[in-house]
């Protein structure tokens, strides 16, 4: 949790898996937070080696960092807050202690998500400029032909986000389905890219984020991560 320089309060507390930073923020501006006796201020930065302490009990950055594969089932919405929500990924997980998605899938899709309270393991995975892949299989409406597969995989203008998408490996896996490896995370990229092609997507799921597989688990399951899994996917993220 430590850093040279510290990091900022609300990150610090969010990174105990307290709480997110935005509640963070709200409990400093109340005052409920002190650090070495007096009130934290937004922005101070902070270390291990600091009393932090929040409605006066002390928290403390050294906790077990944990890191699940997690099978997110369709219908479920990755968010912490939604009041139109039906069921989220904290209702659906049910794990105790509070964990972050990297890298969230849509309520229409399915598949392998990441879950974890390392704070630093979530931001290196959300670093587009890492360019760490991420496999999923693909059902569309209509059979798929050369031509579209190599429109899509050479890059695709995206009108509504303005942006072009990086080039991606695509494997045709049947007349409706194919295999797609992407380096970045638009919202809804897939989708979207289908959609250009003159496709509609009718099933979506994640199977890989870069050396974890989704394997046999199945919906609503999670497994921990651990041994070299684990070991490597950290390597990856230079941590």
């Amino acid at each position: 949790m430590e850093e040279k320089q510290g990091v900022r309060i609300n990150k610090y507390i969010a990174q105990c898996g307290y709480c997110s930073r935005r509640d963070a923020d709200k409990l400093i501006e109340i005052a409920a937070v002190m650090i070495n006796g007096q009130p934290a201020v937004s922005g101070m930065k902070v270390t291990d080696e600091d009393d932090i302490r929040i409605n006066g009990k002390p928290i403390k950055g050294a906790v077990e960092k944990v890191v699940l594969a997690y099978y997110k089932p369709l219908g479920i919405v990755c968010t912490e807050r939604d009041k139109y929500a039906k069921i989220t990924v904290k209702d659906s997980l049910k794990y105790p202690g509070r964990l972050t998605y990297a890298g969230r899938l849509d309520k229409e899709s399915e598949g392998l998500l990441i879950m974890t309270n390392d704070g630093y393991l979530i931001d290196a995975m959300m670093r587009g400029a890492n360019r760490h892949e991420k496999e999923y299989v693909v059902k569309v409406n209509k059979p798929l032909t050369k031509e579209a597969i190599e429109y899509m995989s050479k890059g695709v203008y995206l009108k509504d986000l303005d942006k072009t998408t990086r080039e991606c490996d695509i494997i045709q896996t049947g007349p409706y389905t194919m295999r797609m490896i992407l380096t970045q995370g638009l919202n809804r990229q897939i989708r979207r890219m289908c959609q250009a092609a003159g496709y509609e997507v009718k099933g979506l799921k994640r199977t890989r984020v870069m050396n974890v597989r989704l394997g046999n688990l199945k919906a609503g399951e999670y497994r921990e991560l651990s041994g070299d899994e684990l070991r490597v996917l950290y390597e990856l993220c230079s941590l």
